[in-house]
């Protein structure tokens, strides 16, 4: 048995439908739903796939931590190779390494390895809030936001059909897991794939800002952690009370940059957050009935079902545990249609 194999660990979540995969900094999620047949093999090819992808992508590291640029050398891995080509829409005019994509390349190559393998109406792959979709015609997900892991709560949800283009939801911010430039508490980005989505996601969040606020506490990231791919950038470790006027003018620049990226076609739509405000751009809001803040319950992040009487929904399936809610970003929420 290889040593990668005996590293990763994969198991059954206590509901007995959602697989847990967890190997060093890889922390996944994964629901297939479809004919039961079809559920155990796409189950049974994730694991082979999953054992292999965090020495796959150490092997390329010092590559994936340069700034994309380019014309810049491609990496030889399919999960490398993913990443490197969200960043390249990106990299003329702002900072940004293959790494910014690596939770949502990650996520698409473990819902490759399923549906390849599998006939499966529906499909996610959750890596710690940057999600990748399957949808066969006529599905859907509903997907709610959530802007901070430690306090949890539901600021907005969008329907995801399988007749849209939106196959990849990620989300970043300075609380999160990874490093932000920004201030935004949640920028939740759908997008065509989730390596996009991841890219796109922490684009916008760098660009919630207030550049020199007294208010605002940076450390380089090097510091932090020495090897980081930021290096000696300044990345937010605190932000403090914010006036109506400060959280608008920072919103309104992530919403410009978002704006952008949604002419360009980058992005479907995005949802960005600051100390209780909110900016929409694009459509990623609709009136869901019975989707509320009182199924966010203390055992993690609840999902909804509708009831056949159309009256009061009945709890459906977790998408996080509460320590997978503890490890991640603001993470979205996956919901039974």
């Amino acid at each position: 048995m290889s040593h990668a194999s005996e590293r990763a660990q994969t198991r059954f979540l206590p509901d007995g439908r959602r697989l847990h995969l967890h190997d060093g900094p890889i922390d996944l999620i994964v629901e297939a739903f479809g004919v039961e047949q079809e559920v155990h093999c796409a189950y049974r090819a994730v694991v082979p796939r999953f054992v292999t992808v965090l020495d796959e992508l150490c092997a390329e590291l010092p590559l994936l931590r340069q700034p994309a640029r380019p014309g810049h050398s491609l990496p030889r891995g399919t999960v490398a190779r993913r990443m490197a080509a969200a960043v390249v829409p990106f990299c003329g005019r702002v900072f940004i390494t293959p790494m910014a994509a690596v939770a949502g390349a990650v996520a698409e190559e473990i819902l490759a390895a399923m549906t390849s393998a599998a006939d499966l109406s529906r499909a996610y792959v959750n890596n710690g809030g940057d999600i990748a979709l399957y949808l066969a015609a006529g599905e859907r997900f509903v997907v709610g936001m959530v802007e901070r892991p430690d306090h949890p709560s539901l600021f907005g949800a969008a329907v995801v059909d399988s007749h849209q283009a939106v196959r990849g939801i990620a989300t970043s911010g300075w609380r999160g897991r990874s490093f932000s430039l920004g201030i935004a508490d949640a920028v939740t980005v759908l997008a065509a794939t989730a390596a996009g989505a991841d890219a796109a996601a922490t684009i916008i969040a760098n660009a919630v800002n207030l550049p020199g606020h007294p208010a605002i506490t940076r450390i380089p990231a090097c510091d932090l952690v020495p090897d980081s791919d930021l290096g000696s950038m300044p990345v937010t470790q605190n932000v403090g009370l914010l006036s109506p006027h400060e959280i608008s003018e920072a919103l309104n620049a992530g919403a410009a940059e978002a704006d952008l990226l949604l002419a360009s076609g980058l992005i479907h739509a995005s949802a960005l957050r600051l100390q209780g405000e909110t900016r929409v751009i694009g459509t990623v809001s609709p009136d869901i009935p019975g989707l509320c803040h009182s199924d966010l319950q203390a055992g993690g992040i609840r999902c909804l079902e509708p009831s056949v009487g159309g009256g009061n929904a009945s709890r459906s399936q977790a998408i996080l545990d509460v320590a997978g809610l503890q490890r991640c970003e603001a993470n979205p929420l996956v919901q039974r249609p």
